[in-house]
């Protein structure tokens, strides 16, 4: 089983959730996240702000450093992995910067707490 997450636009949100529900991957966990690229920041500007060149700080602090996003994590059965994907990749791009990253990551295991079930059955399964 895999766990996939996912970082995407806020306003991605929603339409993200309701491609996976028709997809029928139906349980995912979301959380609000701050992030940025390296798209907008000029790496010059950061380098010298790291140095602590208070120039490159008070530039730096002019801009909108970290940008509002959603973050989201669903854990599927190795043979949904490339469907989940997929799917997230076709709701949320746009071809411009800040569409978001997809992180894939093994997981070991998954308990069901209420029935002490583990491995995939405890996923839900299309």
């Amino acid at each position: 089983m895999k766990e996939i997450m996912a970082i995407v636009r806020i306003n991605m949100m929603n339409k993200t959730k309701a491609a996976l529900a028709e997809a029928d991957i139906s349980s995912i966990t979301a959380r609000e996240a701050l992030g940025r690229g390296k798209g907008l920041v000029d790496l010059n500007l950061l380098e010298g702000a790291e140095k602590g060149y208070e120039e490159a700080i008070v530039q730096l602090g002019q801009s909108q450093r970290l940008i509002p996003k959603r973050i989201f994590f669903v854990v599927v059965p190795d043979r949904l992995v490339k469907k989940t994907v997929q799917t997230i990749i076709a709701v949320n791009r746009t071809g411009k910067s800040g569409d978001g990253k997809i992180f894939v990551m093994p997981v070991m295991d998954a308990v069901r707490v209420r029935t002490a079930e583990s491995g995939d059955q405890v996923l839900d399964e299309a």
